[in-house]
């Protein structure tokens, strides 16, 4: 089989039918595009035509005006005979892509050839001897709903496909739940470092709650905390240790949030959803660039991203991405300092059968700190004033974060018909963690200005491992479509930990010592974590005309045993819960598609009661009502929903046994959620969101009943704008702004202060050198600048202490890419 027919078969069963197929050839340096071409009449493409992408927006329109509009984007002058195009219409053509593969698209199947030279398309009509033979694929759109990988980077600012709310290769709108995807693109036009500056404009997610103290991606949605997952499998960690991972946004083409509950798909999961980071993988078309970054606090940073295909026929494709970063922070006496390396390849031995190997090693020798400070002096007034917003709580000589993590995992997909596919994802993480830390104990002596402070340290041991086994079944029955999905997946954790624990000097922010003598800590933690958990689901998308129906069930059993060495106890716990999801939706022709959905989930709840029993899981259920627009035509996606979302079984006081606990507590969330991301042309793209949350505690026996959880702000809204100059004077240039707010929250479990709203700015400027000058081509200078005015706020605030928000950064980058 030649090359040729692997790739059209490769299509094909990617489900792109014979009709998107066009012929495309070469003879000398005039291209025929007329439906089959004669043989042995391809040659290789004229070099005068810009090899790289870029994005173009064409309506479909009379073939004349589509031409020239298809000059002015492509920065090419077209020459043409008006009654050879007279009555022809073009083809719309909206996406990422080199000029040779517009001008096809925009052709179609027309009798056309063209050649170019210095930079002119001269068009001609074709004879009927260049037409016939062999039949090459089509170039297809990148932008176009049907080809939009699930796991690629996105169109622009807008991913049309993913397999996050199904686990298929679903499109965004006909899911019935609300789900945010930030493309590649949205993540570099703010240059966002790390997942929660990557979700800074996603509607209804709260991030950043920790301020600058970056240990861990702390991420909300609609009043919960919001797990993690990478590349569709869990990011396993154990709930009362510091051995979570955490990677850097660089490695990724998107990152995704499944708002509400996702149990059916996931197993045990936060009541408020999940957020799926999507590797970076192998690509056909060449991947080369490398960057330069520093900005503020000492911001030095390199990193490079390189793949393509190793073979000719394309049969094995590699990537490797690296980065080697050190900062300081906004905090005096701190800094982070980062190196990973990310090899991936994939190997397609047939035609149906893919393996993709991802590996990842991540050294973090400064991983962060902690820095919360009393209530009093920051998110209250305090009687010695504030405590400044560099104030560092800790200890130099005492404090350290080192963190080092390797992961290795495979996504393997065999085709055994057009109809029948199975998947296999694995992965192995293995982490290791040294962490101490002198830190405010969330009290202030008398005088103002003192603060008590305690030691902590804790040495810990993460390996976990996830594997998920999918068949996916496409059957009729009459005129009705399903996608039947089955799977049966595993997930397995092994922790431990030394734990230290005891009383520290106190420190006066008016006149700090940051190297007192510290006493070690006794220990306080000695203990081993095994967990395992065994799913099994079902799925059917069922579709009738414009109707899509979505049912699922799944049950798991979870088992766990933790082991104190201190105590010389070891506490079992079995689980088994069923939960289930229902979704329906409506695609009218005109792009809305309203939905409505109900959703369960369960989440393991660590400990036991006064009596030594297992506390239940907690359980959430969601109603969620929503509407979905697509424009056609256009590279833009709206959703806005509703929904009412309730967790049970929550942890309260023991109103009898003082110190422990008991499964009486209810907390219910209702809110409304708006978002908006178009990339209207190839120069503007935009952003817009809003969400409500109405978070309270429903039940409880320790007086919290009616009040709201802390750090859950009531409203966020967002909006960004990107627009890039491609004519004129100003081309090469492009400019990006936006605004972010974040509203009042509670800053403690009784509700006697909130936390005060805050409005920050950010922007971004960039230049293309290669608009100076051709030999500059693919390098980009870059300027990014977050909370623009250094507005100075509290993130988050609890009964122990509150954070302060990031000030002012700014960052430049150099990038380099061919």
């Amino acid at each position: 089989m030649t090359v040729v027919e692997k790739r059209r078969v490769r299509a094909e069963g990617k489900g792109l039918s014979g009709r998107m197929f066009v012929a495309v050839t070469a003879i000398s340096s005039v291209f025929v595009i007329c439906g089959p071409v004669a043989a042995g009449a391809r040659e290789d493409a004229p070099r005068s035509v810009p090899a790289g992408r870029m994005q173009f927006d064409i309506p479909e329109q009379p073939l004349g005006q589509a031409l020239t509009t298809f000059g002015r984007q492509a920065g090419l002058q077209v020459s043409v005979d008006p009654g050879l195009v007279r009555g022809l219409q073009g083809v719309a053509v909206h996406g990422s892509l080199t000029p040779h593969q517009a001008l096809v698209n925009l052709l179609g199947n027309l009798p056309l050839g063209y050649q170019i030279s210095d930079g002119v398309v001269i068009l001609r009509g074709v004879s009927e001897g260049e037409a016939d033979a062999v039949v090459l694929p089509a170039v297809v759109v990148e932008g176009d709903v049907r080809s939009q990988s699930p796991y690629g980077p996105g169109e622009g600012y807008v991913a049309r496909r993913s397999v996050v709310g199904t686990k298929t290769n679903a499109e965004v709108v006909k899911t019935p739940q609300s789900i945010s995807v930030v493309t590649k693109d949205e993540i570099e036009a703010r240059a966002a470092k790390n997942v929660n500056e990557a979700l800074r404009y996603t509607a209804g997610v709260a991030t950043e709650a920790s301020g600058s103290d970056d240990r861990f991606d702390l991420i909300s949605g609609r009043g919960f905390d919001l797990n993690e997952y990478l590349d569709g499998t869990k990011l396993l960690s154990s709930s009362s240790g510091f051995a979570v991972p955490q990677f850097d946004s660089y490695l990724f083409d998107r990152v995704e949030v499944l708002k509400g509950p996702t149990s059916v798909l996931y197993g045990s999961a936060s009541p408020g959803g999940i957020v799926n980071l999507v590797s970076k993988r192998p690509t056909e078309d060449p991947v080369h660039e490398v960057l330069l970054r520093g900005g503020s606090d000492g911001h030095m940073e390199g990193a490079f991203d390189l793949g393509g295909p190793v073979t000719e026929d394309g049969d094995l494709l590699y990537r490797v991405t690296g980065l080697a970063r050190r900062t300081g922070t906004q905090v005096e006496d701190t800094h982070y300092q980062r190196y990973f390396i990310a090899p991936s390849i994939t190997w397609r031995p047939t035609e149906d059968t893919d393996l993709t190997v991802l590996l990842n090693y991540q050294y973090d020798p400064e991983a962060g700190f902690f820095n919360k400070l009393p209530v009093a002096g920051t998110g209250q007034s305090g009687v010695a004033g504030d405590i400044p917003r560099d104030f560092y709580a800790g200890d130099t000589d005492f404090d350290k974060f080192e963190r080092s993590t390797v992961s290795v995992g495979y996504n393997f997909e065999h085709r055994f018909t057009d109809a029948v596919t199975f998947r296999q994802n694995a992965r192995f993480l293995h982490m290791e963690t040294d962490f101490a830390a002198i830190f405010s104990s969330g009290t202030v002596q008398a005088d103002g200005h003192t603060l008590d402070r305690s030691a902590f340290t804790s040495d810990e041991n993460l390996n976990n491992l996830t594997l998920d086994n999918q068949l996916e079944v496409k059957l009729a029955t009459g005129p009705v479509d399903h996608t039947v999905l089955g799977g049966v997946d595993y997930q397995w954790l092994s922790w431990s930990q030394d734990g230290r624990f005891g009383g520290a000097p106190s420190i006066d922010f008016l006149a700090p010592d940051h190297t007192q003598a510290i006493t070690t800590p006794p220990v306080f933690a000695d203990q081993r974590q095994t967990q395992r958990q065994l799913g099994f689901y079902a799925q059917d998308q069922i579709e009738y005309g414009g109707w899509s129906l979505l049912l699922g069930g799944r049950i798991d059993r979870v088992g766990s045993e933790v082991e104190n060495d201190r105590t010389g106890v070891t506490t079992k716990h079995d689980d088994y819960d069923f939960t289930g999801r229902v979704g329906l939706s409506y695609l009218f022709d005109n792009g809305l598609a309203p939905y409505v959905s109900y959703s369960e989930s369960f989440e393991p709840t660590s400990g036991t009661d006064f009596g030594g029993g297992s506390f239940d899981p907690t359980t959430g259920r969601q109603y969620e009502v929503g509407i979905k627009y697509q424009p056609p035509g256009v590279n833009a996606l709206v959703t806005l929903s509703a929904y009412q979302l309730t967790q049970q079984n929550v942890l309260t006081a023991d109103p009898v046994h003082t110190g422990f606990s008991v499964q009486t507590g209810e907390i219910r969330s209702r809110g409304l959620e708006l978002e908006g991301k178009a990339s209207l042309t190839s120069n503007l793209s935009v952003i817009a969101s809003y969400a409500y949350v109405d978070a309270e505690v429903t039940e409880a026996n320790d007086g919290t009943k009616g009040k709201t959880p802390t750090g859950i702000p009531k409203h966020l809204a967002s909006a960004w704008a990107d627009y890039a100059f491609d004519e004129g004077n100003l081309k090469g240039l492009g400019i990006g702004g936006g605004v972010r707010y974040r509203g009042k929250s509670q800053g403690n479990n009784a509700n006697t202060f909130q936390v005060a709203d805050a409005v920050l700015f950010d922007a971004a400027v960039r230049y293309d050198l290669g608009a100076l000058a051709p030999r500059l081509a693919g390098v980009q200078l870059a300027v990014n600048g977050s909370n623009l005015l250094d507005k100075e706020y509290i993130a988050r605030c609890q009964d122990t202490g509150c954070y302060y928000g990031l000030g002012r950064t700014v960052l430049a980058t150099l990038k380099y890419t061919w």
